[in-house]
């Protein structure tokens, strides 16, 4: 998959599937990923958007960006916290 460097995005891949989804908004630019899959990757990204966009802003300008928690430890986390 291209990368389009026009706007703020990030590269999901899962089982096999790859896409590329926009940040803020969620909106798959390219590929596709599994309905439940993509409504978890769309929750993350709200949740990390001002992380995101500070890494994005950092990465176009050529700095080393910033690591922020992957999608399987914020699942694991919050079904942890169910009651």
């Amino acid at each position: 998959m291209k990368c389009r460097n026009e706007s703020s995005l990030i590269h999901v891949k899962y089982s096999g599937s790859e896409c590329i989804i926009a940040i803020p908004n969620g909106k798959v630019l390219e590929g596709e990923l599994a309905s439940r899959k993509l409504k978890l990757v769309q929750a993350w990204i709200e949740i990390h958007e001002d992380e995101l966009m500070a890494d994005w802003e950092l990465a176009i300008s050529g700095n080393r960006v910033f690591e922020i928690t992957p999608l399987r430890q914020d699942v694991r986390q919050s079904e942890s916290k169910s009651y």
